[in-house]
């Protein structure tokens, strides 16, 4: 090889070398300015949520099983997720805008105008309109109605006016201010059941196979023991995760855990305490709790003759007084309850935080027993007056834990000179016992609706055999407040009414307030992102169920360079 050969052949090497450092240079300077990244789970839409359920759907209507009234509560959870009314109201009972987005009301509180949404359309694809809002009205208006009679008495005192397609005006006989909460009534659709009688909705195969709603989730199939709602693709608001929502239903509650055991359902609500205490041994089960509308009360009937004491205030104080309803709820409930202050759930927005609690006091019960003349004149124990010894029955359901709640407080209350005898009683408490007034005192939960109304339950005109008042409460204090609270169109001052109304309630102690009751719910841990705001109805126990989700998608996140950060 010549000298000049070599030359260039030395060049060529030292070239590649330089272009192989440089290739190693540029890989070293490209991986310091390539970012980290991090790989995350986030939920993807799809898959499936399958609850199961104690009972049977009977009929898919919302004017048939509205949240408003007692109603077959599987019927009401569908009717939730697939109907929806021109409002909805908040976890603590405001009214929020739905199908209506807005709404006016007169000064004199008798017209209401409500504007609707125009992007609305029915699960078939055909357009919602005023129309629809007439019918539904005109469907409980009907003499054959077969909801509730009392909201065909309510709606039969409302005029239906349609200014335009996007319209609708109801006129009142008279003010009424809770009249926005029926308006939180589902909504049926013209076009497909204006021919068809409202004595025959129960029966029709709208209701039974294939209802039609406006609502997040549309049914796909109904049979005896299951429904399928998939996502509806046209909603008017947020979409879902969640592509389908099935419910499996059950007659017992072996055959609902044994098929959570197998692995087809996720998600379900124990009934009871024992079975509660079951599932919280279950390691693949998240359990959900929140306040649920109602209370667990002592209804006293003021007007039994056999009970006199009960006519007097000290004497209910004192029974009042005499209870450790936080050692009732802990030792019976499990702890699922909290002490109850007023008939308006303490998680309304019509609750008065300072309304008078009676703590447990015995020696303050026994000071009101000896003050009221009710004292132990024989030496048995148990206090009397005139000849009249302070006993009495104390009903309450054969369910263990009210069994078991009624006869703690016999026990406690036996402490304090009163004998109380616990009685548990089977089937047809309510209708056998209560409804006829055929009582001494009965431990019973009630359940309450978003409106806190309190004229319903305690006002002495609904003492009657279709009222509530079952303890015959009858104060013209009351009754007077009451009527306010039913006629005033001035929020602030429905307010102070209903203030004004628990404390007068806490005050003269008609019946005597134990718990309010907690709802538990059970999901296996797959279903992300459940959450349990306070309950009005157990059905809200869906509000957050467009964030649901089981499916997940891996995401790329880039995080920003440590020589960034030091150069900054």
């Amino acid at each position: 090889m010549s000298h000049k050969e070599k030359l260039v052949t030395q060049r060529i090497a030292w070239q590649a070398v330089l272009a192989f450092l440089g290739i190693i240079l540029t890989s070293i300077i490209l991986a310091l300015s390539v970012p980290e990244v991090t790989t995350v789970e986030q939920p993807a839409v799809g898959g499936t949520y399958i609850e199961g359920i104690l009972g049977y759907s009977e009929a898919i209507n919302p004017i048939l099983a509205p949240l408003l009234v007692q109603a077959n509560a599987v019927d009401q959870d569908l009717s939730a997720l697939v109907f929806n009314g021109l409002t909805s109201f908040d976890e603590t009972g405001r009214i929020s805008p739905c199908l209506a987005l807005e709404w006016e009301v007169s000064e004199d509180g008798t017209v209401y105008e409500f504007r609707l949404r125009q992007d609305v359309t029915w699960h078939d694809g055909a357009p919602f309109t005023s129309s629809d809002v007439a019918f539904t009205v005109q469907a409980m208006q009907d003499p054959n109605y077969q909801g509730a009679p009392a909201l065909g008495e309510l709606w039969r005192n409302v005029t239906v006016e349609l200014p335009d397609d996007y319209t609708v005006r109801f006129t009142l006989d008279e003010p009424f201010p809770s009249f926005l909460y029926y308006t939180t009534i589902g909504l049926l659709p013209a076009h497909l059941l204006s021919d068809v009688p409202a004595g025959e909705l129960p029966q029709h195969e709208f209701s039974t196979e294939h209802p039609v709603g406006t609502g997040m989730f549309m049914v796909e199939s109904v049979l005896p023991d299951q429904v399928v709602l998939v996502a509806n693709p046209d909603f008017w608001g947020r979409d879902p995760f969640l592509d389908q929502v099935e419910f499996w239903f059950f007659g017992d509650w072996e055959s609902l855990m044994a098929s959570y055991e197998r692995g087809e359902i996720q998600g379900f609500h124990p009934p009871n305490q024992d079975q509660l205490s079951l599932v919280m041994q279950v390691p693949t089960l998240q359990l959900y709790s929140a306040q649920l509308a109602g209370y667990g009360l002592v209804y006293l009937n003021l007007d039994r003759e056999e009970a006199p004491f009960f006519q007097n205030k000290e004497v209910r104080q004192a029974l009042l007084y005499g209870l450790d309803r936080q050692s009732l709820i802990d030792t019976t409930l499990d702890g699922q309850g909290l002490i109850a202050h007023s008939p308006i759930s303490s998680m309304s927005w019509a609750y008065d935080p300072s309304v008078r609690q009676y703590s447990y006091d015995p020696e303050r019960a026994i000071g009101l027993l000896d003050a009221s003349g009710w004292v132990d004149t024989d030496g048995d124990l148990i206090r009397d007056q005139d000849g009249v010894p302070l006993a009495f029955t104390l009903l309450a359901s054969e369910d263990p834990a009210q069994t078991a709640m009624a006869q703690a407080m016999a026990g406690q209350w036996r402490a304090i000179g009163v004998d109380a005898t616990a009685r548990p009683v089977g089937g047809g408490l309510v209708p056998n016992y209560i409804r006829p007034r055929h009582f001494d005192a009965v431990l019973i939960e009630v359940v309450l609706t978003a409106d806190p109304d309190p004229y319903p339950w305690w006002h002495s005109t609904q003492t009657g055999s279709h009222g509530l008042n079952f303890a015959g409460f009858a104060s013209e204090e009351a009754d007077v407040l009451m009527e306010e609270i039913r006629s005033s169109m001035d929020p602030q001052r429905r307010l102070e009414l209903l203030h004004a109304f628990q404390q007068l309630f806490a005050e003269e102690v008609p019946s005597l307030l134990i718990y309010y009751p907690i709802y538990t719910y059970a999901v296996d841990t797959q279903v992300k992102q459940v959450q349990l705001s306070p309950l009005l109805h157990a059905s809200d126990r869906f509000r957050n169920i467009a964030d649901w989700y089981v499916e997940t998608e891996e995401s790329v996140v880039p995080e920003e360079n440590e020589l960034d950060k030091i150069g900054e």
